[in-house]
């Protein structure tokens, strides 16, 4: 088995090292990433950084070429080690001078450098040592072991899935909503219990009041200042005044920000409900709180800047409330 992971080595390798490759040479990601990652603090210039990503997609699809087309040739394998140490000494850098950068790996994703960007840079340094002890081409090992090479064929893309830069948008996000389509909604019975105790409030209103109200009451969710105390910023839309930006575009917007990042982990489900106050768009998810016994049942609910979308800004203005779901009292959730 080891011999024949050794052997796939130059193909596994290579599904690596193309698309992330392709995404910096050819992605339109690759100029509007660049000022974020740690590279252009360390070049000094957006522009230089954006050029180097360039080049090196290029290096890493003539890598992927070149192992899938040559792979007993030990010359790719040690230039994917190479490229492997170098980005692990990046990666370094980044984590010391620039914690809270994007590492620039894929040039499709802006997250903050986490140890998954470590792991595959690993990956992509015993890999490429891997490929250059190749004894055999992978075709041939795979037309002798067919079922052993895609076992571990699917396990290799299972694994580089789960170091993905993004898992939470890739596969967690998909997972939670297949989960609630399943099981059903996590607050079903909350949610039901609530809007029985509202209508039973609004009967007990109804019959001691002396005059029937001419004023709808309305729900307001107050956007929370940040932890420092300062006061929300502005949004650019005029209160009131209505958005062109569909909701699906501010959920994708909301998502690739660090304001999601910080509380992902508490939400569970897909998008519940959504609504524009005074320039802003509030959009609530259900979530849990804590874990074991000590778990409730939360609301998540993000205050997005209405008029903003991936075309018009890099990082949204976000502000986020985490309420408990049968109380209404805040509940404060760390990342």
């Amino acid at each position: 088995m080891s011999a024949l992971a050794r052997d796939l080595a130059p193909l596994v390798l290579a599904g690596v090292l193309g698309p992330a490759g392709a995404g910096k040479l050819f992605g339109r990601g690759t100029a509007r990433q660049a000022p974020r990652t740690a590279l252009a603090r360390l070049l000094r210039d957006d522009g230089r950084a954006a050029l180097f990503l360039r080049v090196l997609g290029a290096v890493e699809l003539l890598l992927a070429a070149a192992l899938l087309a040559w792979p007993t040739t030990p010359l790719p394998g040690a230039g994917a080690a190479l490229l492997g140490v170098g980005f692990l000494g990046y990666l370094g850098y980044a984590r010391t001078a620039a914690p809270g950068s994007s590492c620039g790996c894929t040039a499709r994703q802006e997250a903050p450098l986490t140890w998954r960007a470590f792991a595959r840079a690993a990956a992509v340094l015993a890999g490429g040592a891997a490929a250059a002890l190749a004894r055999q081409p992978w075709w041939t090992a795979a037309a002798r072991h067919p079922a052993a090479a895609a076992c571990l064929v699917l396990a290799a893309a299972v694994a580089l899935t789960a170091l993905s830069a993004d898992p939470e948008r890739r596969w967690r996000m998909p997972l939670r909503r297949l989960r609630l389509r399943i099981a059903g909604h996590p607050l079903a019975a909350t949610a039901t219990a609530t809007a029985t105790a509202t209508a039973t409030a609004a009967a007990t209103a109804a019959a001691t009041a002396v005059a029937p109200a001419t004023t709808p009451a309305t729900t307001q969710v107050a956007v929370p200042p940040d932890a420092a105390g300062a006061p929300p910023p502005v949004p650019l839309t005029a209160a009131g005044a209505r958005t062109a930006v569909p909701v699906a575009a501010t959920v994708e917007l909301l998502e690739r920000s660090r304001a999601w990042q910080s509380v992902s982990r508490v939400v569970r489900s897909a998008l519940m409900d959504h609504w524009d106050d005074g320039g802003w768009r509030i959009l609530q998810f259900a979530g849990v709180y804590g874990g074991g016994t000590a778990a409730r049942p939360v609301l998540v609910l993000f205050a997005v800047d209405a008029a903003a979308s991936l075309d018009t800004v890099r990082e949204p203005a976000v502000r986020v409330s985490v309420i408990d779901a049968d109380s209404g009292a805040p509940v404060m959730a760390t990342a």
